[in-house]
């Protein structure tokens, strides 16, 4: 049996839906299996986004893509790959789609994920992620660049 989408319209309350399908939506997939995670975690360039988001919290899209030097297409498809396996959450405004790390993952793996931060962070090609990062121009808060 499938799961029943909630949406609302002139018919439902928003708080139905709020109650109902935005924690299955959120929080439905808080049970990650190991070997998804760390599968998560063995692409360098997924691995570069989630250090960067460990650092600065919650990325635009044209963040990550200025600091990893890397097409926008190929940081956005990993960073859903992310997203599908429940590491990190998404949110849009206006035009630009903003990343952090989900709030939600066990103690265990956010531990994993902040002790791997701290332990290549002086190493290549992080440390270049963040001096890029750090030396973006127009970064979002203004406008976005992508």
């Amino acid at each position: 049996m499938g799961m029943p989408v909630f949406a609302p319209n002139a018919g439902q309350s928003i708080d139905i839906w709020l109650r109902e399908y935005m924690p299955r939506r959120i929080f439905g997939c808080m049970h990650i299996e190991p070997d998804a995670f760390y599968k998560a975690l063995s692409d360098t360039t997924r691995l570069r986004c989630l250090m960067l988001l460990v650092r600065e919290g919650e990325l635009c899209v044209c963040e990550l893509t200025h600091a990893l030097d890397a097409p926008q297409p190929k940081v956005s498809r990993h960073l859903a790959t992310l997203r599908e396996a429940g590491l990190v959450l998404d949110r849009r405004q206006g035009l630009w789609i903003y990343y952090r790390i989900n709030p939600e993952l066990p103690n265990w793996m956010r531990e994993v994920v902040r002790e791997t931060a701290v332990g290549v962070a002086a190493l290549e090609p992080f440390h270049a992620d963040q001096l890029t990062l750090a030396e973006m121009p127009n970064r979002p808060g203004g406008r976005c660049c992508a």
